[in-house]
């Protein structure tokens, strides 16, 4: 990948965190959110988007972005007002941008279907305030120009008016990131009467210019009610990216030296003042360049007036001490700043190999313990305090490289208003999206592969979930359902919740479809729960007739499969009449897990220790037969499952005496409690995670395998599964 593919590459990643932060801000907007910041947010999202397009000539994305953005300034400039059908309008916009910048990433140029027809509900809306050939020339027409003299005192000009002068000096970085200097001063224009200067000594010969260096500076006399607070507010934007110096008027004085900026504008343009663009006419850059800089001899170069308008820099937030574009051709690593600091973007494939190496560190580290332990070495010789501290500093390591790829669930939940809106729209059904903990944290690995089942699981929710609104109102409900998308953690493990206000699961309807499909004999005697879990098997659809959205039975299978493979589970609460709530749990990370190593029928095992409560000692007056090999055993006043987790995998055909054993209190996703039997303990250690699935077979009741430290391999045990076949067992024994 050349520097200008990876510059470009970087671009199209970061459109998506704008377009992110567009909808973000605009779903907000319509909850309520009156704060002028929003807006402000929804349009730099928008604006930076349209100055990366220009740096690549991506000219469908360009317009459409360019009336969108004028519809924002509209309203951020309080002309246009916030309501609902504005925002509808705005977030179909958003919707039709998205589509426009992954076709702009795939190299399509072609326009949007809705583009042209929404591009005119936008002018409607800003009342025609701008052209789409106007785009570029409005940047300028709000200043008065002059020229800079030598020794200009600003308070001279108009004794006793307040005011303040400000120099400004952009940096590199502030063009790399699709800021322009001219839409600040345009800012400025709003909040008072501007004079603005420009100082243009600093500007090369051409043969020396630096297309990604930054030269010109602006010297600005604000007179008016603005006091510092708003002028710092428009310039908040580029903190950090610019030479900023705010003096009251009278302060100081302005710089001796100065260009006439009235008479370059008057080059630049055969029409005179104030405009940078003339379409007429091609711009001597030859000529230009002399004038700024005499002495200097460079030939007569004619450029296209187009080009000095185009956003000369894309949309990146890359930072490089370097003059070129991206040192590194491979576009591995980029800097960038954000308002909570610096921060890095890592290429994905450097991060799951330093992922895979402190994996190996895990395992070789537990090697090295279980030789000391081997070589007999007493706990306080200094070899095994040494070994302590290398854990010690291990699990540090490993858990700030587990940190580097933890990502929030904020980046999967805000594609779900979307999709909320479109299933919504073709039911029929008003449906609000309440989203809550959308900050929790979560492996990358395991955000990627949430999307397809969040999005089978909301489908379902809006589709069978909630009932029509003339249903609701039958039943005494809001016309509006509401569908609720919430992440927390428990117990070490990320759980995931998507719930409705509809009518919940209709258990008799879903045992007779389950019947007449052939998927359960009629006979069949089923709880609740596992009337629930019907709708988890292939084939199976509560629809009446195939739709765009439902009925071919396929979905939640997939959605089981889904979960199951990133080594989680879901289950399901349904109450008749109010709602039903889908309940994911899944690992925080796919890669470490802090387990218990126990013993069963010579094979060595890791339980997780998220599931384990506590360890006992099982007593013969507490353990009692339901018949067969089921036994429960009774702890503090109640009874629980007793699984033997040998006889579970098929390890031994005969039960261990419970006495000679050791039991764990384990609780399942589900809340379910059982005590898992085993032989013995033999430790706890952090153990890395390794497919069992994708090296071998999926195994009944093992989630994965591990390495210990003598080199062997063991099986890490599914908790649920165990205990879900263990209970299924039960129930039929008694």
């Amino acid at each position: 990948m050349d520097a200008l593919a990876a510059i470009r590459e970087t671009f199209f990643q970061e459109c998506e965190e704008q377009l992110a932060e567009l909808e973000s801000g605009l779903l907000a907007m319509e909850g309520g959110d009156q704060d002028p910041e929003t807006i402000n947010a929804v349009f730099r999202a928008v604006h930076s988007i349209k100055g990366g397009a220009g740096a690549f000539s991506l000219e469908a994305l360009i317009r459409f972005a360019h009336v969108f953005e004028t519809a924002l300034d509209e309203m951020r400039s309080g002309r246009l007002a916030v309501g609902a059908e504005v925002l509808k309008t705005m977030l179909r916009a958003a919707d039709v941008l998205a589509d426009l910048v992954r076709a702009a990433h795939s190299g399509s140029e072609d326009e949007h279907p809705s583009q042209a027809a929404l591009s005119e509900e936008l002018k409607a809306m800003s009342g025609g305030a701008h052209d789409e050939s106007e785009a570029g020339e409005d940047d300028w027409g709000d200043f008065e120009f002059k020229p800079m003299t030598v020794d200009m005192d600003p308070a001279a000009e108009a004794p006793g008016t307040s005011g303040f002068v400000i120099r400004f000096k952009p940096r590199a970085d502030l063009y790399a990131k699709a800021n322009e200097a001219a839409l600040l001063l345009r800012e400025l224009a709003r909040i008072g009467q501007v004079a603005v200067e420009l100082d243009a000594s600093g500007l090369p010969a051409l043969a020396d210019l630096d297309p990604e260096a930054a030269y010109l500076a602006w010297t600005v006399t604000l007179t008016g009610e603005a006091d510092e607070a708003a002028i710092r507010e428009v310039f908040e934007w580029v903190d950090g990216d610019c030479e900023l110096e705010i003096m009251p008027l009278g302060g100081s004085e302005s710089s001796a030296d100065g260009f006439d900026l009235a008479a370059l504008m008057a080059r630049v343009s055969d029409d005179g003042p104030a405009r940078v663009s003339d379409p007429a006419a091609d711009i001597d850059v030859g000529s230009l360049i002399a004038a700024l800089s005499p002495d200097a001899e460079v030939p007569a170069v004619a450029v296209a007036p187009e080009i000095v308008d185009a956003p000369a820099k894309p949309a990146l937030s890359v930072v490089s001490s370097a003059p070129e574009p991206a040192a590194d051709a491979q576009g591995a690593a980029h800097m960038r700043k954000t308002e909570a600091g610096a921060t890095i973007r890592v290429d994905l494939d450097r991060v799951d190999r330093l992922i895979d190496l402190v994996g190996e560190l895990v395992i070789n580290q537990a090697v090295l313990s279980q030789r000391v332990m081997e070589a007999g070495l007493a706990r306080a010789s200094a070899v095994a305090m040494g070994l302590d501290e290398l854990e010690q500093l291990t699990r540090e390591i490993q858990d700030s490289v587990m940190a580097i790829r933890a990502q929030p669930v904020k980046s999967v939940f805000q594609r779900m208003p979307r999709l909320v809106r479109e299933v919504a729209a073709m039911t029929g059904k008003p449906v609000r999206l309440v989203t809550e903990g959308e900050g929790t944290e979560v492996d990358k690995t395991v955000i990627e592969r949430l999307a397809d089942p969040l999005t089978h699981m909301i489908r379902n929710a809006i589709d069978h979930g909630l009932e029509s609104p003339e249903k609701r109102a039958a039943a005494g409900k809001p016309a509006e359902g509401v569908v609720r998308l919430a992440a927390f953690h428990r117990s070490g493990r990320i759980v995931i919740e998507v719930s409705d206000d509809g009518g919940g699961i209709n258990r008799e309807r879903v045992k007779g479809i389950a019947t007449e499909k052939g998927l359960i004999s009629a006979e069949a005697a089923l709880s609740d729960e596992e009337i629930d879990n019907l709708i988890f098997m292939p084939g199976f659809s509560t629809a009446a007739e195939v739709s765009d959205i439902s009925g071919r039975g396929v979905g939640m299978d997939v959605v089981r499969r889904s979960i199951q493979a990133l080594g989680g589970r879901i289950t399901i609460a349904s109450r008749p009449g109010q709602g039903s709530t889908f309940t994911m749990s899944l690992p925080l990370t796919l890669a470490v897990l802090d387990g218990m190593v126990v013993s069963a029928h010579g094979q060595t095992l890791v339980a997780p220790i998220t599931a384990i409560v506590e360890t006992l000692q099982p007593k013969a007056e507490d353990v009692h037969s339901l018949g067969g090999h089921a036994r429960v055993i009774s702890i503090r006043g109640g009874f629980v499952p007793l699984i033997d987790v040998g006889m579970a995998l098929g390890y031994r055909r005969e039960p261990l005496e419970a006495t000679q054993g050791v039991a764990l209190l384990i609780e399942s996703e589900g809340g379910a409690r059982a005590a898992l039997l085993v032989d013995a303990i033999q430790g706890q250690r952090q153990v890395v995670i390794k497919s069992l699935e994708a090296n071998y077979r999926q195994v009944p009741g093992v989630a994965a395998a591990t390495i210990l430290g003598d080199g062997r391999v063991a099986l890490i045990l599914d908790i649920d599964t165990i205990v879900s076949v263990s209970r299924g067992d039960m129930r039929k024994a008694s």
